[in-house]
């Protein structure tokens, strides 16, 4: 039992990250009465926009961060980014705060070198052949080792920034530096992996709540630089395949624990299922579910958690999602479109509110069902075509 929003006695859930992910959340929360507060690096975060207040400060700052959870005392600290000062959260859940879905699962999810070695060396699933290096004369003997091509990511970092394919081993130098440049944390160290042939990528969102562990539909994604473009629901896998992708998606959640939703990432290969990565939190492909379940990744999250029961997630439709992209920075834009966008069928659209543009940054999504997957993606693709920035 708790009271209102707002009353000395409401249930308070304290979002670190406010992007456009975490909006959803928030608005979700707020449907069964939860006060929310927003924190973000930079004022105005699109889940600013909707939450009962919001702060701005370095979050990666263990000090600042502790303070300020002193401060409000929520109920639940909800990470949704990864840069964040993890090593305060796992002290603050020793104390009694609760992180979801767990200081651990922040922890070893916000570097990908710790969430590599747990999947691959403890946990023994299948994942590419994979080398870390702290130097540039370090990165030049793994590449050597596995050889080329092979993609090269800051072991911190997010939306595929700093990742880039090492084509040949001379390019090596521009690759180090592009990931020194993206990386997070001002951490110098990288992982190296070698180049897998996948058919296909999916991101195989898992629930982990009081009703236990549940999964969504697979979803299919296009991604370039290690960014999203465009995703669907569901992606068609053979029923080994989700088998396959179910056992590896439970080891990993349930070793991390706790109540919430988890993205797992996986490529589907000929040999079978490898594992790439896992985010807890919502994934940025899983937006799709917000035109083709009944509860939307958002929905499932806030009610694992809450605590609430979860039931089987049902797939209404097949639905795709097509991001729209800014090219350039600014402070003043515009976006348009969204009319001509609406007008196509079973379409629809979320501008992020985001206060300014970034080469890359999406800005929003045009998301479509259909009865088809192919026909969504198509419509989708289209309503992003028709969505546009113009800069003054």
């Amino acid at each position: 039992m708790y009271g209102s929003p707002l009353s000395s006695n409401a249930r308070k859930i304290m979002l670190l990250g406010s992007g456009e992910l975490g909006k959803e959340v928030i608005i979700e929360a707020q449907r069964f009465g939860i006060e929310t507060i927003a924190v973000d690096r930079y004022d105005n975060a699109p889940a600013m926009q909707v939450a009962h207040r919001s702060y701005v400060i370095d979050m990666l700052d263990p000090a600042a961060l502790r303070e300020l959870i002193e401060k409000e005392k929520p109920d639940y600290i909800v990470p949704e980014i990864e840069a964040i000062a993890t090593s305060a959260l796992v002290e603050l859940e020793q104390e009694g705060f609760r992180v979801i879905p767990t200081a651990r699962a922040a922890l070893l999810t916000m570097d990908r070198e710790g969430i590599r070695r747990l999947a691959a060396e403890t946990l023994q699933l299948p994942t590419a052949p994979y080398r870390f290096a702290d130097t540039l004369e370090e990165l030049k003997a793994a590449v050597a080792e596995l050889g080329t091509p092979c993609v090269i990511k800051p072991i911190m970092s997010s939306s595929g920034k700093g990742q880039s394919v090492c084509k040949t081993e001379a390019d090596a130098d521009s690759c180090w530096q592009y990931a020194m440049d993206g990386g997070r944390a001002k951490k110098a160290r990288v992982i190296v992996e070698g180049f897998v042939h996948f058919e296909s990528e999916i991101t195989l969102l898992t629930v982990r709540s009081s009703s236990g562990t549940t999964f969504c539909a697979p979803i299919g994604h296009v991604q370039k630089d290690g960014d999203y473009i465009e995703s669907w629901q569901p992606h068609e896998m053979t029923q080994q395949q989700i088998e396959e992708a179910q056992e590896i998606a439970r080891a990993v959640t349930e070793e991390l624990g706790g109540y919430g939703i988890y993205g797992v990432e996986l490529f589907l290969t000929k040999e079978g299922v490898l594992f790439s990565e896992v985010s807890p939190r919502p994934h940025d492909t899983g937006m799709v579910t917000m035109v083709t379940q009944d509860l939307s990744e958002f929905a499932l999250h806030a009610r694992a958690i809450l605590g609430f029961p979860v039931p089987t997630i049902r797939l209404l439709t097949p639905g795709a999602t097509y991001t729209l992209k800014a090219d350039r920075d600014s402070e003043k834009f515009l976006i348009g479109g969204v009319k001509e966008a609406l007008a196509l069928p079973n379409t629809q659209v979320r501008v992020f509110g985001k206060p300014v543009t970034k080469p890359g940054r999406r800005m929003a999504v045009a998301m479509s069902s259909a009865d088809s997957v192919d026909e969504a993606r198509q419509v989708a693709k289209q309503a992003a075509e028709l969505l546009h920035i113009s800069y003054e």
